[in-house]
């Protein structure tokens, strides 16, 4: 009843099926795994911007690496601007898209230590070679609050870091890229400026990170273990439909001969009434006794 199971066709067909279903379940628990994962980073984001302030000596160092969990913890630093070996960060984009640079200015501690600040956003220059133009950075002493960054590497940001960039702009924000030319310690990671507000309200400051939404990964995973499910269901109902097909097929044969069979019996049935009209007919014209 089931032998065509056996054919060629229904071999890979039921080896697709079984192959499918293991990856679609898979599938499904990367993106419930992305879901929790972006849960877990909303709640970090939450409670890291809700933390007091500290200073930025407490959580980061010269060659530190800062952790995930310190991602986003607003800290302070209070020092001088060292225009001088200020840079800008190409093809980073504000709150509308736009594309433009970040200011990126080492701010030197009073220990000689220096802490890399992104002040913020700015438009890029017509001619992509040329140095924008940058507000310059507060005189003086000064207190800068900001959310504390870990380094960017292009492993991590996917920002491929290029050579031969014109004078005073970078890729990536790194802070042991930056020793270099400063010729001093520069701590660990970067600052991102929340406080204060720029004069005129450029370089204009980076919002803080979406941490409301949570995205479609959920929806995502429920998806695929629902096609998972489908498949055995649909592969059931493909076999029962051969099935039924096989067996009409079947049948019709079967059936013509019955009818064939049928025929020939009628012949004599109409030969036989011929014979009896006859004799009816004899026996009309013969004479009366």
């Amino acid at each position: 009843m089931y032998r065509f199971l056996l054919s060629r066709q229904w071999v890979i067909l039921t080896l697709v099926s079984l192959v499918l279903i293991p990856v679609m379940v898979e599938l499904g628990y990367w993106q419930l795994h992305r879901h929790e994962r972006r849960v877990a980073q909303n709640a970090l984001i939450a409670a890291n911007l809700a933390a007091r302030p500290v200073p930025v000596t407490e959580l980061t160092s010269p060659g530190h690496t800062v952790p995930r969990a310190d991602y986003w913890r607003h800290v302070t630093a209070t020092g001088t601007y060292d225009t001088a070996h200020e840079v800008v960060v190409r093809r980073r984009t504000d709150s509308d898209e736009r594309v433009g640079v970040h200011v990126l200015t080492p701010l030197v501690l009073a220990d000689g230590r220096a802490v890399l600040v992104n002040r913020g956003w700015v438009p890029a220059a017509a001619d992509q070679t040329a140095y924008p133009a940058v507000p310059p950075a507060p005189k003086g002493r000064v207190t800068v609050t900001g959310r504390l960054m870990a380094d960017e590497t292009t492993g991590a940001s996917g920002i491929k870091d290029l050579s031969g960039l014109p004078p005073r702009q970078v890729m990536l924000i790194n802070s042991e890229q930056q020793a270099g030319s400063l010729g001093r310690p520069v701590l660990g990671g970067y600052l991102q400026q929340t406080a204060p507000e720029p004069a005129g309200g450029t370089p204009e400051l980076i919002a803080d990170p979406d941490h409301d939404s949570i995205g479609a990964h959920m929806a995502y995973a429920v998806q695929w273990w629902l096609f998972a499910a489908g498949v055995p269901v649909g592969w059931l109902v493909l076999v029962r439909r051969e099935k039924r097909d096989r067996a009409a097929a079947n049948a019709e044969p079967a059936a013509e001969p019955t009818a064939a069979n049928a025929e020939p019996a009628a012949e004599p049935t109409a030969a036989n009434a011929e014979s009896a009209a006859e004799e009816t007919s004899a026996t009309a014209s013969a004479p009366a006794s």
